[in-house]
C-alpha cells in the first residue's frame, strides 16, 4: 500500500478505518490493521491519539 496512500488520499486527510481499507483495497482486515503501523514507520502517515491516522505531506 505504500505509495498508494499519497496517490489516493490528500495530505492531511484522515485515513479510513480497517473495514473501509479492507473493502477499498480488497485486502483482509488483518492486513488492513497492519498497514497503518507500516505506513507510520515509513513516514507516510501519522497518528493523533483520539483523532485517528492522517496522511502526511508528500515528499
Amino acid at each position: 500500500m505504500t505509495g498508494q496512500v499519497s496517490a489516493t488520499y490528500r495530505p492531511g486527510s484522515r485515513e479510513p478505518g480497517v473495514v473501509e481499507l479492507s473493502a477499498e483495497f480488497g485486502i483482509a482486515a488483518s492486513t488492513a490493521q497492519k498497514a497503518p503501523a507500516h505506513l507510520r514507520d515509513t513516514g507516510e502517515v501519522h497518528t493523533e491519539l483520539g483523532l485517528g491516522t492522517f496522511v502526511g505531506d508528500s515528499k
